[in-house]
């Protein structure tokens, strides 16, 4: 071999060497908006990254920046990811309001209470139907909690007629529609504030499944839990679609082994095993805990059925024009997922 031959081909190995080696330093910023305690950190974040880092053997890895750090912050999950700040966000669909019209359509009153079949519909109606919001951004993963319960700290809710004039927390526009409608005041507020809210008397409850009761340590400023079902909320897990095609083909071929469908499955079916030590918390402490009566269930569902007219129609006012067929698809997967369950 020639010399001017072997200074080329030693050229080209180091650069190839050189490349593997900066691959294998890939350090991916990873943020959500949880305690570190919370079962979407413990039980699908970390795993998850977990899994990729092993798969690319160590080509890539993960920085997390969950509550209470810099990048934790619930309203900016969203604008960090697309503006790659991080790489990776999860976050609240409705928080901040209106950024997700199509996909918030999951969170309606009485659509379903089981968070495995919200999140394998919207999995399942993202490319036809909810795409368009997810524009610069590689989905991993929408999910949703299994049905929230109203939790308050004085007055036990029973009725209608009990929520009047509470200050509710809620944690999307649909949810604050319902609650207003039932005859409550809601209060946005971010999950992280509600705690402090409660002890001070800022809010006289809140909403949420079981597991964030425990998550947030909201058993010691709560007394009185009314389990309604009556409705959901939904989560993203997207990546910065430029920080993605930026991978080598391995790491990106990792990313989608451990994503999309899979994961899905996995974190949707994992909500009841999040919320059962909230609920035993509760029971430990002597907390009321209430069923909502099926008579008084069907007097809420005719009473918010107004409000779920009114609300597509805002919906289709913020020029999603079909509102109303993305909202009937949704009714018709979740009752035929729900069939199926039932029939198993």
């Amino acid at each position: 071999m020639s010399k001017t031959k072997s200074i080329l081909r030693a050229i080209v190995l180091g650069s190839s060497f050189l490349a593997t080696s900066a691959q294998a330093e890939v350090t991916l910023k990873l943020s959500h908006y949880l305690p570190a305690v919370h079962g979407i950190h413990t039980d699908m974040i970390v795993p998850w990254t977990e899994a990729v880092t092993k798969c690319t053997a160590g080509e890539v890895k993960f920085e997390i920046f969950p509550a209470g750090s810099q990048l934790g912050n619930v309203a900016r999950q969203q604008e960090q990811v697309i503006a790659g700040v991080v790489d990776i966000a999860h976050g609240l669909h409705g928080i901040p309001r209106g950024r997700f019209p199509r996909t918030s359509l999951i969170d309606m009153p009485f659509l379903t209470a089981d968070g495995a079949v919200a999140s394998q519909v919207l999995w399942d109606m993202l490319p036809e139907y909810l795409a368009e919001e997810y524009k610069g951004l590689k989905v991993l993963a929408l999910h949703a909690h299994n049905g929230g319960l109203i939790h308050t700290n004085a007055q036990l809710v029973e009725t209608m007629d009990d929520l009047k004039g509470l200050r509710i927390r809620t944690p999307s526009p649909a949810v604050s529609e319902m609650l207003s409608t039932l005859g409550a005041d809601p209060q946005g507020l971010p999950p992280g504030e509600v705690y402090e809210s409660l002890q001070r008397g800022v809010i006289d409850g809140t909403v949420f499944p079981w597991d964030p009761v425990k998550s947030f340590g909201l058993n010691e400023v709560l007394n009185y839990h009314l389990d309604l079902g009556a409705y959901t909320v939904s989560f993203f897990f997207v990546m910065n679609q430029q920080s993605y095609d930026n991978l080598s083909e391995t790491a990106q071929g990792c990313i989608d082994k451990y994503s999309g469908d899979v994961l899905v499955k996995k974190v949707g079916t994992a909500w009841s095993e999040w919320d059962a030590p909230g609920r035993q918390e509760a029971i430990d402490a002597g907390h009321t805990i209430t069923v909502l009566d099926e008579d008084e269930r069907e007097a809420w569902r005719t009473a918010l059925e107004p409000m779920m007219a009114a609300y597509l129609a805002a919906v289709e006012a913020q020029g999603v024009d079909n509102a109303r067929e993305i909202y009937a698809e949704m009714q018709a997967r979740i009752a035929k997922l729900e069939a199926a369950k039932a029939g198993n």
